[in-house]
Formats: structure tokens, sequence, C-alpha cells
């Protein structure tokens, strides 16, 4: 362990390792960071492009060099600066325009990294407008310029700089089509990152984050709801864990691997839900002579988890899901030409021992704790088998009378499925469309592609589940059907869609059932929505045509815009409800070309604020708010040519 440590610190050229090069980033770019987007949403490639980069600069801090990273960002462009040890000068070019190409393919250099010079740099390089890098090391700095990957300026000169590397991007336009970057997202970012490397300080556009507590801080800075007790606290080499319980329902859980936030979770999450449910279950057999079930234990849990790993492996190019089995692994090339392959503990072994151990010692130090924790496991318990019988009732009633799942009309192709890996892109193309009413239903259901795409068809106004106790909601026939629908009764591992999709008419009717379909997701199952499953479908509002060509609008500036382009012979047509649109229309509104706004409730948020204003009594302050932001369907029926 020594010498890993002593030659942790060593990165110079020697360094920099060339892996094969190819030239397709810019052709298929998604390979590279996932979806491209216009920045509107945090899993957008501008957001990626700029974690590359800052990935980078954590790196070097996890190493021990730079305390500061200064990052500055405009609506088009952005700056990173941090004072680490800087690339090595004769390797810029090669370090930022050659794939595969990086320090931190020697792990002796970077053990624990997340970004890879190589291939984050030359992505975010290759998808730029614009690309500048300057290292500096010792008095002299090297620079490289590129524009849409290609070099056109490099050189060496003295400087004054501190160490470290300065990177500048503006992302390609014609590739992020009308993007701009969100200061929220980013700050959002931020954050995190300070929780996670407590001591290092990010200087974003002018306001400083830095935390002393880690995951500690991150609970008690977004925590949206009183919690029941203070957070458990568990630190360990390489391991952190926080965790309280709330009120609410579902899990909300945040996971990161070697700073990086794994907002789809993987093998981290999965051992850190299965270690604490464990030793919480063996506490209470023990102390109260109660056996606990692991979905009990867990209801209303929020918390955080974070471990450090050698060369973590990620499920997709953008590192949102551990798939890594072992703490670290090793392949050693022989003299004679063999290999010999190490391996250290596995990641749900390494989390359980930790777990285990720290947490029923600090039970047993902080007894005021117990107590609690234990009424609210069994009130979660209590309410967990009154839901199960209702729902077992439920379900053989409909079996008899012969309407289940009648209002599903499902696809071949689910999320949770083991599919081959010849199609295992396709289980994140699988989706869920909920309508009202068989008119909408039916126009969806000719439109849809049925391999990936479900159909459930609502019959009326769903009810308001805000007042209504989760006994009351269980009851009702609609919602679940559509739970079991959805495959979440039990565990929202079992979810059988990525995209749930809320398709409703654009009337007063249709933002009603949205809302009312919204809030039985937010009340009973949030983790959809924190998760990134819960979408709202955009549909077109207007039809301008002339005799020569067609435009759908989704707004009424896309609808003024169209009707000056067509010029003369404008007809308009204006759609109240998706039965007005003709399936073989609708093909391409669900197609590749879908606009879809992600349900999005950030952690400072309260759930039960945002409820009890839009679903709760009829205050002053809402009608104000309705009153302000009211649009008639006249205004928007009105048309000016």
């Amino acid at each position: 362990m020594a010498e890993i440590e002593k030659i942790a610190a060593e990165y110079g050229d020697d360094n920099i390792r060339t892996m094969e090069g190819v030239e397709h980033i810019r052709k298929r770019p998604g390979m590279y960071i996932g979806r491209l987007g216009n920045g509107d949403d945090q899993g957008d490639g501008i957001y990626v492009l700029l974690k590359e980069v800052v990935d980078n600069s954590i790196d070097e801090f996890s190493m021990g060099f730079g305390k500061q990273i200064q990052i500055t960002v405009t609506e088009k462009e952005a700056t990173v600066r941090d004072f680490g040890r800087g690339i090595p000068l004769n390797s810029v070019v090669k370090a930022v325009s050659v794939l595969n190409t990086g320090g931190k393919y020697d792990t002796k250099g970077y053990k624990k990294s997340v970004g890879l010079n190589g291939v984050g740099l030359k992505a975010v390089n290759a998808l730029s407008e614009h690309f500048y890098v300057e290292a500096y090391r010792d008095g002299m700095s090297s620079y490289a310029e590129f524009k849409l990957g290609k070099l056109v300026d490099s050189g060496q000169k003295p400087t004054k700089e501190k160490n470290g590397t300065m990177v500048r991007f503006i992302p390609d336009d014609h590739l992020f089509v009308g993007y701009t970057f969100h200061m929220d997202i980013i700050e959002s970012m931020m954050k995190n990152y300070s929780y996670l490397k407590k001591g290092l300080t990010l200087n974003f556009n002018g306001n400083s984050y830095k935390s002393e507590n880690g995951l500690l801080d991150l609970i008690k800075d977004n925590m949206s709801e009183t919690p029941l007790y203070e957070p458990i606290h568990l630190v360990g080499e390489d391991i952190e864990i926080v965790f309280t319980h709330g009120n609410s329902y579902g899990e909300n859980i945040s996971s990161f691997v070697n700073g990086q936030n794994t907002r789809d979770g993987g093998t981290h999450l999965a051992a850190m839900r299965e270690a604490v449910s464990k030793t919480l279950k063996e506490f209470y057999k023990t102390f109260a002579k109660k056996d606990f079930a692991p979905e009990d234990i867990r209801q209303g849990i929020i918390g955080a988890v974070s471990i450090q790993i050698q060369e973590p492996n990620f499920e997709g190019q953008t590192k949102t899901k551990l798939g890594s089995t072992y703490m670290w692994e090793t392949d050693t090339l022989n003299e004679d030409g063999s290999h010999t392959y190490d391996q250290g503990p596995t990641i749900r072994s390494f989390t359980n021992d930790f777990v285990k151990t720290n947490l029923d010692n600090y039970l047993h130090i902080h007894k005021e704790i117990v107590p609690v924790l234990q009424q609210k496991i069994t009130e979660s318990e209590q309410e967990r088998k009154e839901i199960s019988t209702i729902q077992k009732k439920t379900k053989e009633r409909n079996k008899r009378t012969n309407v289940y799942n009648k209002k599903l009309r499902d696809c071949k192709i689910h999320y949770n499925d083991k599919l081959p890996a010849a199609k295992k892109d396709l289980a994140d193309l699988t989706s869920i469309f909920i309508t009202e009413g068989d008119s909408a239903s039916g126009t969806i259901t000719k439109a849809r592609q049925a391999e990936t795409q479900a159909v459930f068809s609502l019959r009326g106004k769903p009810i308001n589940c805000y007042k209504e106790s989760r006994k009351k909601v269980a009851e009702n026939d609609e919602l679940n059907l559509l739970i079991n629908a959805l495959g979440v009764e039990d565990d929202m591992e079992n979810l059988r869609y990525n995209r749930i999709i809320i398709a409703t008419d654009a009337d007063d009717d249709g933002m009603h059932i949205r809302m009312l379909v919204l809030t039985f997701f937010m009340k009973y199952y949030p983790d959809l929505i924190r998760r990134g499953h819960v979408h709202i479908l955009q549909t077109p509002l207007f039809r301008v045509k002339n005799k020569k060509d067609i435009r759908y609008c989704f707004n009424a500036e896309e609808k003024e815009k169209a009707i000056k382009d067509l010029k003369t012979g404008v007809e308009i047509t204006r759609f109240k409800g998706l039965g007005e649109i003709s399936s073989s229309e609708f093909v391409d509104f669900i197609g590749e070309n879908m606009r879809l706004d992600r349900v999005k409730l950030s952690d400072e948020e309260s759930i039960a604020e945002i409820m009890e204003f839009y679903m709760g009594d009829n205050t002053f302050d809402r009608q104000n708010f309705i009153r302000q932001n009211l649009r008639s369907e006249a205004e928007l029926e009105d048309v000016n040519i």
C-alpha cells in the first residue's frame, strides 16, 4: 500500500499512454456523452462536457494537488481552471485530441478517478465549436487551440501562472441546437462536488462552495421535511454513508462513486440498501424481538452513499449507473507473458461489513434513535399489510370480472427484462403513455411502436390523492391497475417502463388530469420522479398548411412563424384533443423526434408544499397565481394572419 501511495503522485509524459484512435465522435456523439439536448435538462450533453472537464480537476484534488477550482460559465461558454500539477507539457495536444490517451490508464498515476483525459477531454474537444487548453508547469505553459476538433494553433511559452490546467470550450451549436447553459443546474453540480470532496473549494461565477462535513451537509442542506431523528453519519476508508427517515413515501437515496453522481444508482446503491436493511433487521431482532421486512425498514428513508473504487465500470458512457462488482481488480502481465489476476472484496461484501459494524455500534451509542426508528418501521409495516390485503382482494375481483389489465395495451419489451446484448439499448426506449379516454388511447395505440411503447387508458379523472389516505387510494381500481401495469407494487426495481409519459389533451380537463396523475406519483411514488422516469408529452397545438406544405406547431410563436413562412393560402387547425390528430400524423409525435418534458423535482423543494399549493384548499395565493398565469383557450385560438 505504501508503494502505491508513493507512485500515485508521479504524473509525467511517461505516464501518458495512447490506445487506438477513433475519428467518429462527431458522427456518433451519443456513444460518448449520451443525449445531446439543448441544456434544459441536467442530463443534456453540454453538462456532460462540463463535467468531464471538472472531473479531471477533481481527480487532481483527490491525488492531493490543488485545493481550489475556478469555474466560469456564460450562456454559451465554459472555462475551468484548476491548480493541480497540470497536464505534462509535451503531451497537451495528445491528451486532448487522441482518443483513449491519458495518465489515468496508468492506475499508478490516478488510483481512483472518474474522468479519462483521453476520452473525456477528447469528446469535449471534438464536440466543441472552439476548444482551448493550457497547462502550466514550473514557469512554462503549453497551449493548444482547436476548432471542431481540429488543431489550429499550439506551442509553449514562459508564464507566471501557478501550476495547473485551464480549459475553455464553446459547444458546437450545430450539434447542441439552440443550447444554453442553465446556471441552476451547474450550481447543483458544484454543490454535489463540494459535498463529496471535503476541503475542496469550488468558485463558480463568483460564488464559493465548500463543505466540511461531506454527505452530512448534503442531507441537511437538501432536506425538504423535518427528519424523525438526527441523520446517522458513517465514514470509513473509501466509503461514506448518511441516512435518516421522514414521513414521505418511497426511498430518496443519492449515490456517488469517486465523486461522480450516479443518479441511476448501481451496485453501490443496491449494496447500501441491502446493508442498512439487513443490519437494522438483525438489530431489532435482538433488541425488540421484531422481524421487520426490508421494504418497511427503507420506507421513508432519506440518505446518500459515496464510495471510492479503482477503475470504476459504468453502464453507459455518461457514468450514471455503476456496474462494477469489485472494489478493485488487477491484471498483471508477467515476464513469461502470462497474466496474474487479483480482485478485492465485492462492493456488496465491503459495504455490508462496513455497515454491519459501524451502524450497530452507532445505535448502541445513540440509544435515543432506537425507539423513534422502531415506531417508524412499525407504522410502515402496518400500512403495507393493510394495502397488501386490499390489493390482493382487488386483483382477485378484477380477475373474476375479467377486467384485469384491460386498460393496458402492452409492448413486447420491458425495462426490467433480461435482454441479450444486441437488444439492451431497447430497454431505455420502453415507454408507457398514460392517456384519458378511448379516443386518445386509440390514436396513440395505432401510431405507437408496439415493440417498446405501451398505452394505458384512464377512465375519466382519477381521484385527487392529496387528501386521501393510502388505504383509500389502494381501493381505487383505476390506480391499482396503473401501478400493476408499471410493476412498482412492491419495488422500484421491477419497473417495467423507462419512460412514464403523461399524454393528456391540451385543454382545461387535460391539464387537470395531468395534475391529478402527477399528484399520485409525487405523494406515493416520488422515486419515479426523482429518477427521471416521469415525462409530459408535448403535442402540437396547431396545424398550419397550404397546398404545398404542412407545419405542426407546439406554441403560438411557432404558429406565427409558420404563417409567415407559408405566406399565402394558409389554413390553421387548432387541436384541442389528442383524438383530433390522426394516427398517421401522430407517428411523428411519438417517434424519434418526440418532444418530452421531464418532470423534475429539486431536493430543496418540499413535495408536501407543492401538493398543498396546487391540490389543497383554494387559497388566496393560489387564486392569484391562477389569475396571473391563466391563458384562455380563446387566446390560443386567436389567429392573426
